[in-house]
């Protein structure tokens, strides 16, 4: 019911292979499978490759949420698998608290550890 698209910040090859596997999904997944985009390592800025700013695009094209996080340090993967137990329940019919819109899809605008360790959401 859920597929959670992953690449590297640090390596352009892993996020070039994300439009492979958007197409994948299209031709073999069922029907309104809920989509996420993952940056992951936002904890090294200073290695970044691919910009926020691209995978925001390749996001709002395909009409799914996007989060920079960091699996060394947890940064936002609380936030992203939540987010999408929550789509996958409100489009499966389940309740969800609040006004039941979907947010924008990009939930992520920066990952600063020098200023507080943790990727604030936008």
């Amino acid at each position: 019911m859920g597929i959670i698209l992953v690449y590297d910040i640090t390596d352009e090859k892993s996020f070039e292979n994300i439009q492979n596997w958007m197409k994948s999904i299209k031709e073999n997944a069922s029907a309104g499978v809920e989509r996420l985009l993952l940056g992951n390592k936002c904890d090294m800025e200073a290695k970044r490759k691919v910009q926020k700013e691209q995978a925001d695009k390749l996001a709002r094209e395909h009409g799914i949420r996007f989060f920079e996080t960091s699996a060394k340090s947890s940064m936002n993967v609380d936030e992203a698998f939540s987010s999408l137990a929550r789509d996958i329940l409100l489009k499966s019919g389940g309740r969800r608290s609040g006004n039941g819109n979907k947010p924008p899809s990009t939930d992520l605008k920066t990952c600063d550890k020098k200023t507080t360790n943790k990727c604030s959401l936008g």
